[in-house]
């Protein structure tokens, strides 16, 4: 089935490094803001991954607010509650689920918590 190649990601600066470590040691393209530029605000991270047709992982909620009640454009954002679990355990959580669902994620908006993840279509463009 669909294994999530070819879907390209940015990491917000608040997700962990040992989550993109383990995306780009399986083979998938990951931006990460801390190495880009750190401290730039929402707005413009969305526009980055944007900008680079990448699906925004971020454990950062207000991204919500500027999907759905700003309408920013966007390529898929993949929120992270994932609080409780060690750096390595949300590494192989964001794995299992870029594995699983990566087809579902572009243009979508996904919350992806321990034990389950919930996907919305954010409207059509």
């Amino acid at each position: 089935g669909f294994d999530g190649s070819g879907v390209k990601f940015l990491c917000d600066e608040g997700v962990e490094r040992h989550v993109v470590e383990l995306l780009r040691k399986k083979g998938h393209e990951v931006l990460y803001v801390a190495e880009l530029s750190p401290s730039i605000g929402d707005h413009e991270v969305l526009n980055l991954a944007t900008r680079a047709g990448s699906i925004l992982l971020t454990s950062d909620k207000d991204f919500g607010e500027l999907v759905f009640r700003r309408g920013q454009a966007h390529e898929g954002v993949v929120l992270l509650r994932l609080h409780g679990l060690k750096p390595s355990e949300k590494a192989e959580a964001v794995l299992s689920v870029v594995e699983r669902h990566g087809s579902e994620l572009g243009n979508a908006f996904a919350v992806v918590e321990p034990e389950r993840i919930r996907i919305r279509r954010s409207g059509s463009r």
